[in-house]
C-alpha cells in the first residue's frame, strides 16, 4: 500500500514521524465514453464556447465570476498567496470528547503509521488517547488545501478522520422540512413497533456492494459472448406510496411484511 503522505504528528513538543494510508477502498468501476456504434473512445477537448476553436493548455487561465459577467483572471502569484503554508505536519491544538461531534462532520478516514524511530511516541500518543477517552483535534495540509481532523484510536491503531469545517454544512432549514404536523399515537406506536422488529447489532461485514458485484457478473457476462444470456428480469418495485393511502394501513403491512 502506498503512503498518501509523510510528515509528523505534532503532539505538544513532541514529533512523531508518520506516514498517512487511505483507510477506504473504491468501490468505483472504471467505464470509458464511447461511441456505441463502433465502440469509438470519446476525447474531451477544450473548446472555446464562442468562436469553437480548441483552446491550447498554456492559453488557459482561471477566472472568478462577476454578476455582471466580466472575469476577475488569477494567476500563479495569488493562488500561492491564498494558500495555506504547506507544512508536513499534523498539528493538534486541542483535545475533546469525539461523542461532541455530529455525525455530518465526518468525512473521510486515514491510516496512521509510525516510522520505525518513532514507534514508542506513536504507542504512547495512542495509550493516552485511550485512557484519556478523548479525540486530538488537529489541522493539516494535503495537496495545497487545510483540513482539519481528529486522531482516534481504533483496534490498535490510531486513524485521521478529515472532518468537515463547519461552513461547508448546509442549513437543513434550507429546504423544506414538515415541523407543525400532527401524528397520532397509534400511528407513532405502530412505527416504534417496525423500528423493534428490524433493530439489530451493527456489524460492517454483512453489508456488501450488491450493485458492483452484480455489474462485474453482467460485464463477465457480455465479454464471454455467450449466445444464452438473457437480460435479467426486472425487479418488482414497489408501489410508490401516495397522499391518499392511509399511513395506518401502511404501517400494519409494513410490520406483517417484517414478521413473515
Amino acid at each position: 500500500m502506498k503512503a498518501l503522505w509523510k510528515g509528523s504528528i505534532s503532539f505538544g513538543l513532541v514529533n512523531i514521524p508518520v506516514r498517512l494510508y487511505s483507510g477506504t477502498n473504491s468501490h468505483r468501476i472504471n467505464l470509458d465514453m464511447i461511441r456505441q456504434k463502433d465502440q469509438c473512445p470519446i476525447q474531451y477537448v477544450r473548446v472555446c464556447k464562442k468562436d469553437g476553436k480548441e483552446v491550447p493548455w498554456d492559453e488557459i487561465a482561471k477566472g472568478y465570476r462577476k454578476e455582471n459577467g466580466d472575469y476577475v483572471v488569477l494567476d500563479k502569484s495569488d493562488f500561492a498567496k491564498a494558500s495555506p503554508e504547506k507544512t508536513q505536519t499534523i498539528d493538534i491544538f486541542e483535545f475533546i470528547k469525539e461523542e461532541e461531534i455530529p455525525s455530518k462532520y465526518l468525512e473521510k478516514p486515514y491510516i496512521i503509521e509510525p516510522s520505525k524511530e518513532a514507534k514508542k511516541v506513536y504507542a504512547l500518543l495512542r495509550e493516552a488517547l485511550k485512557k484519556s477517552e478523548k479525540v486530538g483535534l488537529c489541522k493539516f495540509v494535503m495537496r495545497t488545501t487545510e483540513h482539519l481532523g481528529i486522531l482516534k484510536v481504533e483496534e490498535n491503531a490510531i486513524l485521521l478522520i478529515q472532518i468537515r469545517f463547519n461552513d461547508e454544512l448546509r442549513d437543513p432549514h434550507e429546504v423544506n422540512i414538515p415541523s407543525d404536523l400532527k401524528i397520532t399515537k397509534k400511528e407513532l406506536d405502530m412505527a416504534l413497533s417496525i423500528i423493534d422488529q428490524l433493530t439489530d447489532k451493527f456489524e460492517p461485514g454483512k453489508y456488501k456492494d450488491t450493485y458492483k458485484a452484480e455489474l462485474i457478473k453482467m460485464i463477465k457476462k457480455k465479454a464471454a459472448a455467450k449466445s444464452d444470456t438473457k437480460e435479467p428480469a426486472p425487479r418488482k418495485r414497489r408501489k410508490a406510496a401516495t397522499a391518499k393511502d392511509d399511513l395506518l394501513e401502511q404501517l400494519k403491512a409494513s410490520l406483517a411484511a417484517i414478521k413473515n
